[in-house]
């Protein structure tokens, strides 16, 4: 087959080359492509700027947010506390001095067996514990009626009740209170046992008591 004159002269000489552009055409080109692309990447920085001021404020409202909701709880605690402290000091009756008040007296009658030679052995303190011991007595339904130290007792003292038969052996170093609770229990179980004559009832020992 034989082709065209043209196409056996480019076969023999290999590809056309490029087509040449002028010098002005290129410059504009090259001008243009520039643009695009520096356009392009200043865009994309303040895109960038943008996402990051508007990250920076979010973080600040955060902070403001929190700050503030901060303040409210620490106001609220001031409030509530200084509140609390109101309340407890109207609920708290005031301290009043009870130096000068008057000890408290016996009303029953004491007696000292031994008191020939123990002058004085009836201290304050023994004529207290004799007046609280009374009144104790009192508050629980009975009646007291004497108080005897026995002979060569330091601290004992036996009270004699209307009520009951024998005395209360009881001693000074252990509480009115208890002493008249442990000799109640006592007195209430020999009258449940139907235990009418006995001598005494022994209460001077914290936890225990004792009858005969």
């Amino acid at each position: 087959m034989v082709g065209k004159k043209s196409d056996l002269k480019n076969s023999e000489t290999g590809p056309a080359p490029p087509k040449l552009v002028s010098r002005r055409d290129n410059k504009k080109s090259t001008l243009k492509l520039g643009r695009t692309i520096g356009e392009k990447r200043e865009r994309l920085e303040t895109a960038n700027e943008r996402a990051y001021a508007r990250k920076k404020d979010k973080k600040k409202k955060a902070f403001r947010v929190a700050l503030t909701v901060a303040g409210f709880i620490i106001l609220a605690g001031i409030l509530i506390y200084i509140g609390l402290s109101f309340i407890n000091k109207e609920k708290t009756p005031e301290l009043t001095d009870n130096s000068n008040e008057e000890p408290l007296v016996p009303s029953i009658e004491i007696v000292d067996e031994d008191s020939a030679s123990t002058s004085g052995k009836i201290t304050t303190r023994m004529k207290t514990y004799i007046a609280e011991t009374e009144v104790d007595f009192r508050e629980k339904g009975y009646t007291p009626t004497k108080a005897v130290i026995p002979t060569g007792a330091i601290r004992e003292v036996d009270f004699t009740l209307e009520e009951v038969p024998g005395v209360i052996k009881t001693v000074i170093d252990r509480g009115s209170g208890v002493t008249v609770e442990d000799a109640d229990r006592m007195i209430r179980y020999l009258s449940e046992k139907d235990i009418t004559d006995y001598d005494y009832i022994d209460v001077r020992i914290d936890g225990k008591a004792y009858w005969k």
